[in-house]
């Protein structure tokens, strides 16, 4: 569950459910899946040629992945993608309608939302234009002549692409009834440091397509063959220095050691290049006394990189930033190139329908004004009402557990009730909407509107600082299918998007919903005690409120679950990382433990009337595994247990399900069974 939600130039993290996928399968499916006999529930998923006590996962989506193959635009397809394209088909309507609307009054969500997306569609006005709303753009960084430039560059926060590192604002979280300024590591194309690191012949297939892509690029912006690729091997060359000094996936996971507060005046001393206060200047925060530096090492070498680093060179950088940034609105030869590269990355064997990437474009631009007009026609009264109710059982449901627990302290207990009734709960959409008023959108350039709503986001971070918290901000858009947990606000939030089948299903039993949302929900609220998120207080404050022995005793229960899930292998020679996965597997397995025991508490399971031959506790955990259904290309696998978070499909599924007894019974399986873990390798926290 993560997802990241990109303010201005700085990443914050919030921890979000994911859709990841595990198993691999391609070709012509063998035959299409046959309707769903009961509701909840396909019967016609399950693999009954599998035992449940040998790979649940396989055994309930046995059938399905059979006949489900990767499609071709896509790199991963699963249950999340199912309900992503049912999502979509809505939003389509209502974008098509929105375009096709020239009367709507200038100003209005309409009227945006239907402009841009009408612009990003215009593909022979893309083409037309070619560089001319780029080109004043590409003509400051050619003029750049001295590391003061550079750093006027830098400082503006008009300038689109200028990497090098984050920053914004953001909610302290020593102190969350307050904004402060935040800089980090960042600047890197390739996203994560171990592709410019790691000499493995994947590592180096995917820099040499780097150094393809980017020497494509600058030959379309004129420069001699040659030329280009002396330049992609200047910011290549940068960008590894830049990844040498930037910390690792599970080092960035560490909430206290990535919180390094900074006066201003020492953070100049301290990097010097990187002029500070004329970013602040220019940002509209010269009251800032102190600063969050993240990564100071990182700070200190690109401090150093920017002063010894040639100017030639540094321009290249911001060149091919600003350029690789804006591919979806250049002509089709740079998105082209831009998908040969995802093509060695992720697998891809066909790039996504330009209305499919429009749509995309759109909700990131423009996501409370494209929300608001997916709420009105696609989501239920009804389902909010009963998310809000599964939410007060869960919550009711986690407080026994913590009470009941034979590990933790009294002192410790009390802590956790406080934060677990102090959880903020945000379904739907948002109360407020985002007000979109100074962003002018316009049916010309569709490079146009992709800047201005980048000034519109960087505006809108910046301007936060000194006000009070707005508590009232979500951090995804409605149609999204995921959900989050913010440790700062200590709030879950779950939008519109996700409350459908498979995950809830207004006409399904109760034990498909308590499966499905029900562990999405316990998943959320559990990452408010996972490894890092127990660091922060009910108010959101990062502060230390476990007793000594109960630190010592949640991280040897930790340590086992991270042994656990670095013994799977989904494919040879890779295996998941258990430490970048702690806080993901932590979720899975204390969300799904509260959903069962909040079910418990239904009428339904009391009665336990069977339905399809089922009963309900094993109604129950079919419905927890089909949420994880999916086929994924090894490219993408490979991509995934290298930079994401979250384990893949079938180890959400199963290795939550081999530490619960409760499952054991369901299904009958016994010691012996690859389903059952030995009493003394079963891990529960909660």
């Amino acid at each position: 569950m993560s997802s990241t939600t990109t303010f201005s130039r700085l990443a914050l993290a919030t921890l979000g459910l994911g859709g990841l996928a595990a198993t691999t399968a391609f070709g012509p499916p063998t035959k299409p899946t046959p309707p769903q006999q009961g509701v909840g529930i396909n019967l016609a998923n399950i693999d009954q040629s599998v035992s449940p006590c040998e790979d649940f996962y396989h055994y309930a989506n046995g059938n399905w992945i059979k006949n489900n193959p990767v499609p071709a635009a896509e790199t991963r397809w699963g249950a999340f993608n199912e309900l992503q394209d049912r999502n979509i088909a809505v939003e389509k309507g209502i974008l098509v309608k929105a375009a096709a609307d020239r009367s709507a009054k200038a100003g209005t969500n309409e009227q945006k939302v239907g402009d841009f997306y009408a612009a990003a569609m215009d593909t022979m006005a893309i083409e037309s234009a070619g560089l001319k709303y780029l080109q004043p753009r590409l003509d400051k960084i050619a003029g750049l002549k001295s590391l003061g430039e550079i750093q006027q560059y830098m400082a503006d926060p008009k300038s689109y692409g200028t990497g090098w590192y984050s920053f914004g604002v953001r909610q302290d979280s020593k102190n969350s009834t307050q904004y402060a300024v935040s800089m980090g590591q960042g600047g890197l194309g390739l996203g994560d440091r171990d592709y410019y690191l790691k000499e493995d012949g994947r590592s180096k297939g995917i820099r040499a397509a780097y150094k393809t892509y980017m020497t494509s690029v600058f030959q379309m912006l004129g420069d001699a063959p040659s030329l280009a690729a002396t330049n992609a091997d200047a910011v290549l060359a940068l960008e590894t220095k830049m990844a040498q000094a930037s910390r690792g996936r599970v080092d960035l996971r560490d909430r206290i050691k990535n919180y390094n507060k900074t006066t201003v005046a020492q953070a100049a001393k301290d990097y010097p290049s990187l002029n500070i206060p004329l970013v602040l200047k220019d940002s509209g925060l010269s009251g800032a006394q102190d600063i969050i530096v993240g990564q100071p090492e990182y700070l200190a070498a690109a401090s150093n990189l920017m002063a010894s680093t040639p100017i030639a060179d540094q321009r290249q950088y911001f060149r091919w930033h600003l350029v690789e940034g804006v591919t979806s609105a250049l002509p089709k030869a740079y998105g082209d190139a831009s998908f040969r590269f995802q093509q060695v990355l992720t697998g891809a064997k066909q790039q996504q329908p330009r209305w499919k990437r429009a749509l995309r474009a759109t909700d990131g631009a423009l996501g409370e004004a494209f929300g608001q007009l997916y709420v009105d026609q696609a989501f239920s009264p009804a389902s909010k009402a009963k998310a809000k109710e599964m939410v007060e059982n869960l919550r009711k449901a986690y407080g026994e557990r913590i009470m009941a627990t034979d590990w933790m302290s009294a002192d410790t207990k009390k802590e956790a009730i406080q934060k677990l009734n102090a959880f903020a709960v945000k379904i739907g959409y948002p109360d407020k909407w985002k007000d979109y008023s100074k962003l002018k959108i316009n049916r010309t350039s569709a490079l146009q509107n992709l800047f201005a709503t980048s000034e519109w986001r960087t505006e809108d971070n910046l301007k936060k600082f000194g006000k009070p918290i707005d508590r009232g901000e979500w951090g995804m858009t409605p149609p999204t299918v995921n959900a989050y947990y913010n440790s700062s606000m200590n709030e879950i939030v779950f939008p519109a998007g996700i409350l459908q089948p498979p995950f809830y299903d207004p006409k399904a039993d109760d034990a498909v919903n308590y499966g499905g949302i029900g562990a999405v929900i316990g998943h959320e609220m559990t990452h408010g005690f996972d490894d890092q998120g127990r660091r922060s207080d009910a108010k959101g404050n990062l502060r230390d409120w476990w007793t000594k022995e109960d630190n010592e005793k949640f991280t040897a229960k930790a340590d086992m679950v991270g042994k656990q899930y670095d013994a799977f292998s989904p494919l040879d020679s890779v295996h998941v990382n258990g430490k970048l996965t702690m806080g993901e597997n932590l979720a899975d397995i204390g969300g799904l433990t509260i959903a069962y025991q909040a079910f418990q508490k239904t009428a339904e399971a009391k009665a336990g009337k069977k339905i399809d031959g089922f009963t309900p506790n094993q109604r129950f955990f079919l419905g927890f595994a089909q949420i994880w259904r999916a086929n994924q290309r090894p490219e993408a696998m490979r991509q995934q247990i290298q930079t994401d978070p979250h384990s893949p499909g079938q180890y959400r599924t199963n290795g939550p399900l081999m530490n619960m007894p409760e499952f054991y019974e369901a299904f009958g399986c016994k010691d012996g069974n690859k389903m059952v873990r030995a009493t003394a390798d079963r891990s529960r926290i909660w």
